[in-house]
C-alpha cells in the first residue's frame, strides 16, 4: 500500500469536494446561528448561554453530518457511475488505496468544516460576552470530527455494494441506532425477556457506540463532567479501530466486484 497514492486521491477528493461549494453550508451555519441567537432570551428563561452553546455544537454536527452522508454513501457510485473507476483500477491503485483515500480525502474536508463552524461559533459567543469552558468545546469538536469520520466509512461500506439512496438510509439508520444503542443495551438489562437481552448486547456490539463520542453536555456544563484521561484515550481508539474495520470490510466487498 503506497502513502502516496492514497495521499493523491485523498487530495483529489478533497479539492472536488470544496468546487462542489460544499462550504457554502459553513455560511448558512454562521447566519442562522447569528439568526437564533437574539431569540433566545425571551424563550430561554435565564439559561440562553447554555442554550446557544448546545444549539451551536448541535449545528456543528448536524452539517457534518449531512456531508459525510450525502457525499460519502457517494463517493464510490459516482466513479462507477462516471466509469472513472475503470481508469483508476486500471491504474496501479489497489483497492484499499482507493477506499482510504477516498475516506481521508473527505474526512479532511469535514476537519476543515468543524474547525471553522467552531471558530464561528466561539466567534458569536464571544460577541455575545456567554461564557463556556474553551478546553472542553476544543475537545467536544474535535470527537464530533471523530464521530462524523465514523460515520463517514459507514458512508462508505454501504455506498460500495449499494444505490446512493439505500445506502443513505442506512447510513442514516446507524446513525440513529448507534446513539442509541447504550439505551437499548440498558432496555435489555430490564427487560426479563432473554431473547431480547441477547438481542440488544448483539446490536450494541455491532453497532457503533456514539455515545463514547458526543461530548457535548459536556462542553455546555463544564470541564468537570468530562470522562477520565484513560477513558477519553479508549474511545478514541475505540473510534480508530471501528473506523478501521469498517473500511477494511468495504475494500473486501469492493475487491469482489468486477469492473
Amino acid at each position: 500500500m503506497s502513502v502516496g497514492r492514497i495521499v493523491v486521491i485523498a487530495t483529489n477528493v478533497f479539492r472536488e469536494v470544496v468546487r462542489d461549494r460544499i462550504l457554502y453550508l459553513v455560511g448558512l451555519f454562521a447566519v442562522a446561528l447569528l439568526a437564533i441567537a437574539p431569540l433566545l432570551p425571551p424563550i430561554s428563561g435565564g439559561t440562553e448561554d447554555k442554550i446557544l452553546l448546545d444549539v451551536g455544537l448541535a449545528g456543528v454536527g448536524l452539517v457534518g453530518l449531512v456531508i459525510a452522508v450525502f457525499l460519502g454513501t457517494g463517493l464510490i457510485n459516482k466513479e462507477i457511475e462516471k466509469r472513472t473507476v475503470y481508469v483508476l483500477i486500471a491504474k496501479p491503485v489497489s483497492r484499499i488505496e482507493f477506499i482510504v483515500g477516498k475516506h481521508l480525502g473527505l474526512s479532511a474536508v469535514l476537519a476543515l468544516m468543524i474547525a471553522i463552524m467552531t471558530l464561528i461559533l466561539l466567534i458569536v459567543l464571544q460577541l455575545y460576552q456567554v461564557p463556556f469552558p474553551f478546553n472542553s468545546l476544543i475537545l467536544a469538536a474535535s470527537f464530533q470530527f471523530l464521530e462524523l469520520s465514523l460515520i463517514t466509512a459507514v458512508a462508505i461500506l454501504f455506498g460500495v455494494f449499494s444505490s446512493s439512496l439505500l445506502a443513505t438510509l442506512l447510513t442514516v439508520g446507524v446513525y440513529l441506532m448507534g446513539t442509541l444503542s447504550r439505551d437499548l443495551l440498558n432496555f435489555g438489562k430490564l427487560s426479563e425477556s432473554a431473547g431480547l437481552q441477547r438481542l440488544t448486547e448483539i446490536l450494541y456490539l455491532v453497532l457503533p457506540d456514539l455515545s463514547r463520542l458526543n461530548l457535548r453536555n459536556e462542553a455546555v456544563y463544564g470541564a468537570a463532567l468530562l470522562p477520565e484521561p484513560l477513558q477519553l484515550a479508549a474511545n478514541v481508539l475505540y473510534a480508530l479501530v471501528y473506523i478501521w474495520l469498517l473500511l477494511a470490510i468495504a475494500t473486501v466487498i469492493f475487491s469482489k466486484r468486477q469492473f
